[in-house]
């Protein structure tokens, strides 16, 4: 059985790391020692100039959300659909407030008006 790395990243210092899942081990930013938020196995961390993409990614594993495939290994082709843009992010608060619904519910549909299939 084969050991797939996890993606992290630091919000704050907008990196991304690749480090092995261990749950008696805390995973620490090297820049600023805060841990670090495990963000799946899918996870392409944005350019880190790209501060409104992190805003984004901030948003997205703020609520408690992963980028993850279809599987857990991160072999799929198709990764579930996460939110890239402030628009797409925006688009997605917006219906989450007029429906009533959490907001990773929200986050995690492609179409922030269609009903979820899950």
């Amino acid at each position: 059985m084969t050991s797939y790395k996890l993606h992290y990243a630091c919000v704050s210092c907008r990196l991304g790391f690749k480090q092995h899942a261990n749950p008696q081990r805390e995973h620490l930013c090297p820049n600023c020692s805060r841990p670090l938020i495990c963000a799946g196995h899918d996870f392409a961390p944005p350019p880190r100039r790209d501060v409104r993409s992190w805003s984004v990614v901030a948003m997205v594993l703020g609520e408690g959300l992963r980028y993850e495939g279809l599987s857990a290994c991160g072999c799929d082709k198709e990764p579930k659909y996460r939110p890239r843009t402030r628009a797409e992010l925006r688009a997605r608060r917006t219906v989450a407030d007029r429906d009533g619904l959490p907001l990773s519910e929200a986050l995690s549909r492609p179409d922030p008006l269609a009903p979820s299939t899950d």
